[in-house]
This record gives structure tokens, C-alpha cells and sequence, in this order.
């Protein structure tokens, strides 16, 4: 009887982490497609390249308020109630996005296509974390799994485009896998009342807070906030770049971004082995100064070879920033959750600001010019790594 219950209980463990690690692989997917459909979007929507990236800003918003959305409605309703409901806004956004809509509605989706994006990353992360029983493994196949999503978005736009089907093929794919994942979260075995409580337990008055007055918190900030503006616009401005471009062919031009999510992967496994040799502030100006340098290169050639070889080694490179950032700012965290939140806001608000503003300076002078703009947004991420390097940060 004994070793029918641990079998229960390790085929339920097993389907925990199989459907978060499928969920997760298709919000990468989401994430990716976004991007990939952008162009489209602009030629059928007539949008101007300030309301193209206005939505880029809008979908890191929506992902943005999902970390202030979520706890509440955990409280109130329990978790796999919120992930169900939450998680339910993304194929109702995407199918909205499909019709075209006016543009404040087209804001409005992909305000909550964002949250609904952001709902799944917490889930996921949240009970994995938990279920990990401090392997941290888990967590790193559940990243893969996203990145793995990611990889293959734009790969499958081109097999989609090269078979006469149009960009709303892929979103009515990606809303099949997603009312999947609904499935799925339907019948996970998690109790109805995880994580529902009587009230939102507030963090203890003597929490550390310390990271406030401490510039080096706000130097690994900054940090984040650059190369978080960075990524946001390598997901969803490149494709629409390189097809303006006029140098190389649709299929390729949006084959590329999968080449740097294929690299990110990669970059990501060597950075973890890394980390555990080389200090990590050392690794964050060494990834922060390299990017700067293949980004520059990317831009200033038409060479499509050295175009794809910049791009590759562009997001192997910045890969491993945003987790070794993370970890260097540990030591002045040390475990505070308010500290955690204030960081990756910093991080988000790049995320956010510099997809409008590459739209806003491409309307005034092309696109090819705006992209050229992320190289001064490189340059202070460079800044603020060497400040970082030269300060005593106790790693």
C-alpha cells in the first residue's frame, strides 16, 4: 500500500514538472512570435513604427503587472485557479491581435497577452522551484524549455511562409498549444487552496533593506535595465530590421533571431560552468563589452555572413548577463524579497522604454538609424559593468 502511494506520488511530481515545463516552452514560443509577426502587423495594421513599438512597450508592461497582478488573486482564489484564468488571457489576446482591431484595443491585448505571459513565467517558476526539492536541475531545464520554445517560433514562421501560409497560421498554432497548456493546468495535482490565504502575508518590518542606500544595487540596475532594453528589442525590432533592410531574404531574415536564441542556449550552459571559476562581475563586463562590440559589427555591414556570425555571437554573449547580474547582487539582497522585486523592476522599465523609443526615432529617421540608437544604450551598459567591476561587490 505504502509503495502505491509513493508511486501516486512520484507520476504526480512527474506531471507537475512535464506540464510546467511544456507551458513554458510554448510562452517562449509566444514571446518569440510576437516579434515574428511584427512586421506583418505593421504592413496590415498600417501602424507606424512608434505604435509598433508602443506595443512591444505595452507587452513588457502587461508582463511587468503580472508580478503585482498575481499575488492577490493567489490569495483570494488559490494558484491553479489564478494560472488557469490568467493564463486563459493569451489565446483570447492572440486571436483578438489576428483580427486586426483598432489600435487602443491592439494596446489594450497586448497589455494583457503581457500579464498573461508574465502569470505563466511566476507559475512555472514558483512551483518548480518548490517541487525542485533544491535541485536546481529542474529550474534549468524549465529555462531550457523556453529557450527551446523560442529557438523554434521563427523557424517555424519560415516552414509556415514557404508553404504559402500566412503569419496568422503560426498564431492560431500557437492558441492550439496554449488551449493545451489550459488543459493540462485543468488536471495538474495541485490542491485548489495552494497558496490561498485569509490575507496577503506582509514582509516582517525587519526584513533587510539595507540594498536602498547601497549604489551597488543600483549599478547592477542599471546594468539590467540596459541590457533588458537591449533584449526586448533583439525579440521584437531585428526581424522587422533586417526584412526593411532589403539584404536578405524574408526566410532568413527571420531564421536569424532563432540563431541567437540557438546561441543564448548555448551561451547560457558556459556562463553556469563559468560562474563557478571566474568572478561574476568579471564575467558581466566581459559579456557586457563583447555584446557592445558584435552589436556594433551588426549594424555597420551589409556582409549577410557577417551579419549572421554578429547576430550569433551577439546573443551568446549577452546570455549570460541577466542570471550572473542577478547573482552578483546577492550578497546586498541577501534573500529580500522586496529587494528581488525592486531589481527586476529596474530591469523591466528598460524592457519597456526602449522598444517605443526605437519606434519613435525610426519614424523620424528609419529604422536602420533607431536600431544604430541601442549601440549608445550599449555603451551605458558597458559604463555601469566597468563601475560594477572596479567596486568591492562581495561575490
Amino acid at each position: 500500500m505504502l509503495d502505491q502511494v509513493k508511486k501516486n506520488s512520484k507520476f504526480e511530481r512527474l506531471f507537475v514538472f512535464l506540464t510546467c515545463y511544456y507551458a513554458f516552452f510554448v510562452n517562449g514560443m509566444m514571446v518569440l512570435m510576437v516579434g515574428t509577426i511584427l512586421p506583418y502587423l505593421i504592413e496590415e495594421a498600417n501602424l507606424s513604427f512608434s505604435i509598433a513599438g508602443g506595443l512591444l512597450s505595452a507587452f513588457a508592461i502587461g508582463n511587468l503587472l503580472a508580478s503585482f497582478v498575481n499575488p492577490p488573486i493567489i490569495a483570494k482564489f488559490g494558484r491553479k485557479r489564478t494560472i488557469i484564468a490568467l493564463s486563459s488571457l493569451i489565446p483570447i489576446c492572440l486571436i483578438i491581435i489576428m483580427g486586426i482591431p483598432s489600435i487602443p484595443v491592439l494596446y489594450l491585448s497586448f497589455v494583457f497577452l503581457g500579464i498573461g505571459r508574465g502569470s505563466v513565467s511566476i507559475f512555472n517558476n514558483t512551483v518548480v522551484n518548490e517541487r525542485a526539492e533544491g535541485k536546481s536541475s529542474m529550474l534549468n531545464i524549465l529555462h531550457m524549455a523556453f529557450a527551446i520554445g523560442a529557438f523554434l517560433a521563427p523557424f517555424l514562421s519560415s516552414l509556415y511562409i514557404s508553404h504559402q501560409l500566412t503569419w496568422k497560421h503560426l498564431g492560431y498554432t500557437v492558441v492550439a498549444l496554449f488551449a493545451l497548456t489550459i488543459l493540462l493546468l485543468c488536471f495538474i495535482p495541485i490542491p485548489l487552496d495552494e497558496g490561498k490565504s485569509k490575507g496577503i502575508k506582509k514582509e516582517q518590518t525587519n526584513t533587510n533593506r539595507s540594498y536602498i542606500k547601497s549604489k551597488d544595487f543600483y549599478v547592477i540596475g542599471l546594468i539590467l535595465f540596459f541590457y533588458l532594453g537591449l533584449e526586448n528589442c533583439v525579440n521584437g525590432w531585428f526581424i522587422t530590421y533586417f526584412k526593411k533592410s532589403g539584404i536578405m531574404s524574408d526566410k532568413l531574415a527571420t531564421n536569424l533571431v532563432s540563431y541567437t536564441w540557438l546561441a543564448v542556449m548555448i551561451g547560457r550552459l558556459v556562463t553556469a560552468f563559468l560562474s563557478t571559476k571566474v568572478k561574476k562581475k568579471t564575467l558581466i563586463l566581459i559579456n557586457c563589452i563583447l555584446t557592445t562590440g558584435f552589436l556594433g559589427l551588426l549594424i555597420s555591414t551589409t556582409n549577410v555572413n557577417i551579419i549572421v556570425l554578429s547576430i550569433t555571437l551577439l546573443g551568446f554573449f549577452f546570455a549570460g548577463i541577466y542570471p550572473t547580474c542577478i547573482a552578483n547582487a546577492g550578497s546586498i539582497i541577501k534573500g529580500s524579497p522586496s529587494g528581488m522585486s525592486m531589481l527586476l523592476a529596474i530591469a523591466a522599465l528598460g524592457g519597456i522604454i526602449a522598444p517605443q523609443i526605437v519606434g519613435i526615432i525610426a519614424d523620424a529617421i528609419g529604422l536602420g538609424g533607431a536600431i544604430g540608437v541601442l549601440l549608445f544604450s550599449n555603451v551605458f551598459m558597458v559604463f555601469f559593468a566597468i563601475i560594477n567591476f572596479k567596486r568591492n561587490v562581495i561575490e
